[in-house]
């Protein structure tokens, strides 16, 4: 079985774009670039959903991240720390700090 194709965003808004001139069918664009049809559709809806975004100023919306997320994090934090302050002890013996 083969892998799902990544495609670039760049090339998500060429399609989308080309699809919003008209000058060519959603089948034509398909078989051009080589994406099912459904695909552009989706792009296209995402394009026109996202487009207003663009022209908002100085207004970038911080990511939102939860609480749970944030527990994992220090928890990594907190293991790595133990982790570099084991091997600082190991290597300390052989002058290496």
């Amino acid at each position: 079985m083969s892998k799902r194709k990544q495609h670039s965003p760049e090339f998500k808004a060429k399609v989308a774009l080309e699809t919003l001139k008209g000058e060519q069918t959603v089948a034509e664009l398909a078989s051009r670039f080589g994406v099912h049809p459904t695909m552009i559709h989706t792009w296209k809806r995402a394009l026109l959903e996202g487009a207003s975004g663009v022209f908002e100023r100085g207004v970038r919306k911080a990511p939102e991240i939860g609480e749970e997320q944030v527990k994992e994090l220090h928890a990594k934090i907190g293991e790595l720390a133990v982790a570099n302050d084991f091997l600082a002890r190991k290597l300390k013996p052989w002058g290496v700090t």
